[in-house]
C-alpha cells in the first residue's frame, strides 16, 4: 500500500492505471529514522477550549500491517504495525515522523507513547506560521478505530485539546484540518455508524489511501467536509504528498493550489507523469 523503488511488478499488472502505485503495495526504500524520542510536554486535557490563535493538522496515520491489513505484503521490518521505529508509514525514510522530522518548515517539539492504540504521537510546530501538526501513529491491528476516529473528528463528533508549547491546541474535530494516511481498510471492512456534522463547521480533509474517493466520500456526505485531497485510484501514501499539500494550506492556497503541490511531490518521488499524478490526486 505505498511507494518504493524495488516494486513494479504491480506495475506490469496495474500499467492501466497511469498513475504511481504502491499504496496496497509498495516500492522497498528503507532508512529508518534514529531520531531520540523527545521528553513529553503535552498533555491531554478534559476540557474542549483551546487557544483560538492556533491552527492544528491532525494526521491519523494507520500504520502498516502485513497481518492485520488487506495488504500485498512489504518487507518484515517495514510492515510490523506495532513496530514505530521502522514502520513503512511511520518511521521509514518516507514516513511521517521521519519525514516531517527532516524537513525545515517544521519543529519536531513533542514526541512520545501513548497507549496500545495510539503507539506515539508526535507534535510539530511551524518554523513561520502558527501551526501544528499533530501526527497519530495508529497500531496497524487497529486500523478500523484509525479510520473511525478520523471520520468522527471530521464530523466534529470527536474532539479534544492537547496542552503543548505552553499554549492549548485543537486536536480530533477541534483542528482545523485533518489527514488519515494508510491503507485503505474500507476495502476491507464495512461501518455502519453514520458521521452527520454536530456543530456547523467544516474542516478540511485530507484522505491520502487508494481510491479514497470511492471508499470515504459516502461516509463524509453528511459531515460537510472541504476535501482538500483523496484519491481516484492505487497509490502510496508517503509523507511528502501531505507534507507539500500542507505546505500550501498554511499559506491560505486554494484548493486547486493546494492539489498541485500534492501532484508535483507525488510525481517526483513516484517517478510518474504529473498528469498521471493530477489524475490520481483529486480535489472538492
Amino acid at each position: 500500500m505505498h511507494r518504493y523503488k524495488p516494486m513494479h511488478l504491480f506495475k506490469s499488472i496495474l500499467f492501466f492505471f497511469a498513475f504511481g502505485f504502491i499504496a496496497c503495495t509498495v516500492k522497498t526504500e528503507d532508512q529508518s529514522s534514529n531520531q531520540e524520542t523527545i521528553k513529553t510536554t503535552t498533555q491531554e486535557v478534559k476540557e474542549l477550549t483551546f487557544d483560538q490563535e492556533t491552527n492544528t493538522i491532525h494526521i491519523i496515520v494507520a500504520l502498516c500491517d502485513n497481518i492485520y491489513q488487506g495488504i500485498v505484503p512489504v518487507p518484515e521490518s517495514l510492515g510490523n504495525g506495532q513496530d514505530t521505529k521502522n514502520n513503512l508509514y511511520w518511521g521509514s525514510r518516507y514516513g511521517i515522523k521521519n519525514y516531517f522530522n527532516l524537513s525545515q518548515e517544521w519543529t519536531l517539539i513533542d514526541a512520545h507513547e501513548k497507549d496500545s492504540v495510539i503507539l506515539e504521537r508526535l507534535v510539530f510546530k511551524h518554523n513561520f506560521k502558527s501551526y501544528y501538526v499533530v501526527a497519530d501513529a495508529y497500531n496497524g491491528r487497529f486500523i478500523k478505530t484509525a479510520t473511525e476516529h478520523f471520520l468522527a473528528s471530521s464530523a466534529g463528533i470527536t474532539k479534544e485539546v492537547l496542552k503543548a508549547d505552553g499554549k492549548k491546541i485543537g486536536i480530533n474535530g477541534n483542528a482545523r484540518m485533518l489527514a488519515y494516511i494508510g491503507h485503505d481498510g474500507l476495502m476491507d471492512f464495512s461501518l455502519d455508524e453514520e458521521y452527520k456534522n454536530q456543530d456547523g463547521i467544516q474542516r478540511d480533509v485530507a484522505v491520502l489511501a487508494c481510491f479514497s474517493k470511492h471508499y470515504f466520500e459516502p461516509h463524509l456526505e453528511k459531515a460537510n467536509v472541504n476535501p482538500l485531497l483523496w484519491t481516484t485510484g492505487l497509490m502510496a501514501p508517503e509523507a511528502y504528498t501531505i507534507h507539500d499539500a500542507i505546505s500550501g494550506y498554511v499559506l491560505n492556497a486554494s484548493n486547486e493550489a493546494i492539489r498541485l503541490k500534492a501532484a508535483q511531490a507525488y510525481s517526483k518521488y513516484q517517478n510518474c507523469s504529473l498528469t498521471a499524478a493530477k489524475n490520481l490526486l483529486v480535489t472538492d
